[in-house]
């Protein structure tokens, strides 16, 4: 017995020998493996630092000293340009002017190049590739860089104005200074500047400031960061009648050129509304310099209100630049005080409330419960149109469309936002997208109704691409379409009174502005109409109106 109790003793002696040694052993093992952890970690962090001691730093170097480089050889270039635009010589010698001018403009085709690469390569093969464009007006900026530029303005609330321009001296003034008389300055306003990347890229100082209270119908004369040029505007009026222009998918070409000529000759108005398609920069951000300039003489005189088009998109995901980067730095739009969470949609009052104006965006979210929609919905639910007689909206893809470019686009924002247009009575919708001119009588749901919108397309303010020169005769919507041409121009909508307006197309095919297309409107808070008068100009394979 007490044998057999000695070895179950002696048994249980060698177990628990059995389990310390285990512990130690676990034990062991684990300070080892932490210990080649923190070895391993220590290691690395050499490794880290001499890699950057050895690459990176050399790298970042590289690419900085190549950045400067390629800024220098840019801003002489540019130069250089610009001094061959404005017919100033750059070397004082023929030859060298023309050795250098040739050099400046294989650098710019280079950098066209290069751009036009990324942004493909970023698109996607599938995407639509565009025509070459026909010849560019560029126009040049030969003023020191503190000197304003591309300066333009828009409606801020009824007695408001924002003042928006570009200085290439980024430490400028965003200062505004402003009165009645010339050269003396009653008022000032200070704002704000920013500015923008994109790709190789960067953009000069992008000032906004706004001024006022401002009085209806004064011409106010204004200087933008305490330099430069003087300005002059002309504050739209607080009461009927008003004047709007309409002109869409601009560009600048010489039919751009011709259109704003026949803008700024063809007789006063108040301001000018655009559906959309303004530079035509495609990514090549100097052409957004050059546009701001070329329209600068109308847009710095009377109020700009513009909307995006597809051409503003400029999206390049793969190296991380948003959509509209260069359009919402550039052209901001009264969204605040609509009440809109985005400057790609807002609204506006005009002569004192008479006319309300909404500005929408193709290119944004419009489906239910997107919101584009939801705001919509406030804002033409805040309409009183016994206090406001004239609704009007703009879009950039077309609702109704019979030619053959860009067929069937606006389709989907037609079935999203339709009813809210034909339950607010809107009296006009203006697009663009389309580079032609086409207006369609009074419609609802592709049928004819004398209570819903007028629709008119007016792209055709001059743009790169051409003109769309093909529309379908047995299109489903032929027999509402009242006038189409293909021709390059503008359109004027003058609101009479409280019941009564004129639309008139102004073909510039000619070498003066032609009256083409004309129609009296009776808005449709004042009930149906008795009757209503439309005159066509006639000839040149229009299809003239006869009534709306």
């Amino acid at each position: 017995m007490m044998m057999a109790t000695a070895a179950m003793a002696a048994s249980s002696c060698d177990r628990g020998d059995t389990r310390k040694k285990l512990q130690i052993t676990v034990v062991f093992l684990v300070r080892t493996l932490l210990l080649a952890c923190i070895i391993a970690r220590g290691v690395l962090a050499l490794i880290r630092v001499a890699f950057r001691a050895a690459v990176v730093a050399p790298a970042r170097s590289l690419v900085a000293v190549a950045g400067a480089a390629f800024s220098a050889v840019n801003a002489r270039c540019v130069w250089c340009l610009d001094q061959a635009a404005l017919g100033r010589s750059c070397t004082g010698t023929l030859l060298g002017d023309a050795v250098v001018g040739a050099m400046a403009s294989s650098w710019r085709l280079l950098l066209q190049g290069i751009t036009s690469l990324v942004f493909l390569c970023a698109r996607g093969a599938d995407e639509y590739v565009r025509p070459p464009p026909s010849p560019l007006v560029l126009t040049a900026h030969g003023k020191p860089a503190s000197h304003p530029q591309q300066v333009h303005i828009s409606m801020v609330g009824e007695k408001n104005m924002r003042i928006s321009w570009v200085t290439d001296d980024l430490n400028a003034p965003s200062v505004v200074e402003y009165g009645t008389s010339p050269g003396k300055y009653t008022a000032s306003a200070t704002g704000d500047h920013t500015t923008y990347r994109y790709f190789l890229y960067k953009s000069g100082a992008i000032h906004h400031a706004t001024i006022g209270p401002l009085d209806a119908s004064t011409t106010y004369h204004y200087r933008c960061g305490k330099a430069g040029d003087e300005f002059t505007l002309r504050t739209p009026p607080a009461r009927l009648p008003v004047e709007f222009v309409v002109v869409g998918d601009l560009g600048q070409t010489k039919w751009t050129a011709s259109t704003l000529s026949h803008i700024g000759g063809g007789g006063d108005y108040d301001m000018l509304l655009l559906p959309g398609d303004l530079s035509y920069a495609d990514t090549q951000q100097p052409l957004w310099d050059t546009f701001g300039r070329l329209v600068q003489p109308l847009a710095s005189a009377r109020p700009w209100m513009v909307t995006e088009g597809n051409h503003e998109i400029e999206a390049l995901p793969a190296v991380g630049i948003a959509p509209f980067a260069a359009y919402n730095a550039r052209w901001r739009m009264p969204r605040e005080e609509s009440g809109s969470p985005s400057n790609l949609y807002y609204s506006f009052d005009a002569a004192g409330g008479a006319a309300h104006v909404v500005m929408l965006g193709s290119y944004a979210e419009f489906e239910e419960g997107s919101p584009q929609r939801a705001w919509l919905e406030r804002d033409l639910a805040g309409v009183d149109r016994r206090r406001t007689p004239w609704l009007l909206a703009l879009v950039h893809a077309p609702w109704y469309n019979t030619n053959e470019a860009h067929q069937g686009e606006g389709e989907r924002m037609r079935r999203a936002m339709e009813s809210l247009f034909y339950e607010a009575r809107v009296d006009v919708v203006f697009a663009g997208h389309v580079h032609a001119y086409e207006r369609f009588t009074r419609i609802y749901d592709n049928e004819a109704d004398s209570r819903g919108p007028m629709y008119i397309t007016i792209g055709d303010g001059g743009n790169r691409e051409g003109l769309a020169l093909k529309f379908i005769k047995g299109h489903k919507s032929a027999h509402l379409s009242e006038f189409r041409e293909a021709s390059f121009g503008h359109g004027r909508l003058r609101i009479v009174n409280e019941t009564t307006a004129v639309w008139t197309w102004h073909r510039n095919d000619d070498q003066f502005a032609t009256v083409r297309d004309e129609v009296w409107l009776h808005s449709l808070a004042a009930g149906e109409p008795a009757a209503t008068v439309a005159a066509a100009g006639g000839g040149g394979g229009g299809y003239p109106a006869d009534e709306l």
